[in-house]
């Protein structure tokens, strides 16, 4: 199954829902996150179910619900909320974030929290038919493949799974390495392309990083996985366009 494309929708905070569908209606992309914090408020039912109709209007399949739940840091009933949002937007899984500490300074306490709340939080959401992936990104327990590996083991579910994204002024060959060694689990790459110093690029810029990660991602078995555009140059909407057709041209689709 290829990789499909698509958008995760706090790449346009500033736009509704409405606007972000159209503009990926422009871009001709199929696949959405929706972001828990601006489209879909985590606890709002209502909007999550008319956020739902309104991407099956734009024939878009939700593909996640982007929360900012922090394993092991938030108040355990937050997720009942996270939860209750995601059924309703007809996500099939959550993104969460692995705690509020980078792996440097994570002690083995936290580290066992953070396990045993994805542990838990991923036993509520199975029952559901949902899935908890967890978010790569600095100062979590995922900011190092090593540490990412070692809280999978540690949590112990099916029903988690790892997302990639690069980091800042990461080498083509580590990222590659990263992204293969997540797999089959790895579900879902934000891509985005970026400098060392954090200034947003196109994402044609990119090519030596993406190419080999979405071959690799493609080409490994018959998976359905997604790569969502995140970050567009200026948060303009014509970036995502033009980022869309260079995505699209190295998946060959």
């Amino acid at each position: 199954m290829s990789v499909r494309t698509g958008l995760v929708s706090i790449t346009f905070r500033q736009l509704g829902v409405d606007d972000v569908l159209g503009v990926m209606g422009r871009a001709g992309l199929t696949a959405v996150e929706w972001g828990g914090d601006v489209h879909v408020p985590v606890g709002d039912v209502a909007a999550a179910e008319l956020t739902a109709a309104a991407s099956a209007d734009h024939g878009v399949q939700v593909v996640a619900y982007g929360s900012y739940y922090r394993a092991g840091d938030h108040d355990p009933v937050e997720f009942d909320d996270v939860l209750r949002s995601a059924v309703a937007l007809g996500a099939p899984r959550i993104r969460v974030w692995a705690g509020t500490l980078g792996s440097a300074g994570a002690t083995a306490e936290h580290r066992g929290r953070v396990a045993a709340d994805l542990r838990r939080i991923a036993g509520l959401a199975g029952r559901e038919g949902v899935e908890i992936a967890v978010e790569h990104h600095p100062n979590t327990l995922t900011d190092t493949l090593e540490s990412a590996l070692d809280l999978y083991a540690a949590a112990g579910h099916p029903a988690l799974r790892p997302y990639w994204q690069p980091r800042r002024g990461q080498h083509p060959d580590d990222a590659l390495r990263e992204a293969t060694a997540l797999l089959p689990g790895l579900v879902t790459v934000h891509v985005f392309t970026w400098t060392a110093d954090g200034d947003r690029l196109p994402l044609a810029d990119g090519a030596a990083l993406w190419t080999p990660v979405l071959g690799t991602l493609a080409g490994r078995d018959d998976a359905e996985r997604y790569a969502l555009l995140e970050f567009v140059r200026g948060d303009d909407p014509e970036a995502l366009v033009r980022d869309a057709v260079t995505l699209r041209e190295w998946l060959g689709s």
